[in-house]
């Protein structure tokens, strides 16, 4: 597997960020933008790329397919389609199959009985 360098921890990095961690030019990050759909920084007010750390986390692996795998850019577009998707995040309503509520106000009362 491939190494990726320490990321500094940010909530944005410019396109210049970016292109110094992966070791490329911008116009490489602009072409990829175009070429792979996943690939969509944010714009600021400014017309700045601001590359989130998913975004840039997605640039090291397609580095990866480009430049060490040999994978074509349509190649690595397909891969990283078939790829298993990060499952969704959890809605706090899918971890209780009903109201626990009033079970618990049931066991509280009972507890309240045996201590009085």
């Amino acid at each position: 597997m491939f190494e990726i360098p320490p990321i500094p921890d940010k909530l944005f990095y410019r396109i210049g960020e970016v292109s110094e961690l992966l070791g490329v030019e911008p116009y490489v990050l602009r072409y990829w933008e175009s070429e792979f759909p996943a690939l969509a920084p944010k714009k600021s007010s400014s017309g700045q790329r601001m590359f989130r750390r998913k975004d840039v986390d997605l640039l090291f692996n397609i580095k990866h397919l480009l430049y060490e795998k040999k994978f074509t850019i349509e190649g690595a577009r397909k891969a990283l389609q078939d790829q298993p998707k990060k499952s969704a995040p959890v809605r706090q309503e899918s971890l209780f199959a009903g109201d626990p509520l009033p079970e618990i106000r049931k066991e509280l009362a009972e507890l309240i009985k045996m201590l009085s």
